[in-house]
């Protein structure tokens, strides 16, 4: 998929305007929070934010800034779990469900050195996926998604155990973001 495949997934699978009472994110308009179109200059009313608007800001913050376009050259199927899962808990949480699997993944630094959890894709950790990849294959891809995936899984229950209101929207989020669209 490429980019604007996977903003029509995203902006599909959001739906429209969205205002849940068990949402800490507010008044939601194409899986845009009212938070992020402030943030971007949007004053309007949330039932009214444009589609092409919300599209520009998934490509842009959810993108192209978090460096995912250039995972998308090596590992297209990670790039587009990390933007999918960027878009839901943010682009920094992927970055690290990403390192922290690569450090696990990396047989105690035999095949490359660990590298930092810091949520920022940087020169080491696009070695350390240049690595991994060319050591483990195409199977390794799936190996790595899957990885990411787990932690994802894991840090919803979580969140629905730390804050039961989150239980409303535990279901959703493992029917449909665990193995989509990387998976």
């Amino acid at each position: 998929m490429d980019i604007d495949e996977l903003i029509d997934d995203v902006i599909s699978r959001e739906g429209g305007y969205s205002n849940h009472p068990a949402d800490r994110g507010g008044p939601t308009r194409w899986g845009i929070t009212q938070a992020v179109a402030r943030a971007d200059g949007y004053a309007g009313d949330m039932r009214d934010f444009p589609r092409e608007r919300a599209a520009a800001l998934y490509a842009q913050r959810y993108w192209s800034r978090p460096r995912f376009d250039s995972v998308a050259k090596a590992a297209p199927r990670i790039a587009a779990e990390l933007f999918d899962t960027g878009v839901n808990m943010g682009p920094k949480v992927a970055t690290t469900f990403l390192q922290r699997a690569l450090n696990a993944l990396n047989r105690n630094a035999r095949d490359y050195p660990d590298i930092a959890v810091d949520g920022m894709l940087g020169a080491q950790t696009s070695a350390a996926l240049s690595a991994f990849l060319r050591i483990r294959g195409d199977r390794g891809e799936t190996v790595l998604l899957k990885a990411i995936e787990a932690l994802q899984g894991a840090r919803y229950v979580d969140l629905a155990e730390r804050r039961p209101a989150n239980e409303a929207f535990l279901y959703g989020w493992l029917a449909n973001r665990i193995g989509e669209p990387g998976g």
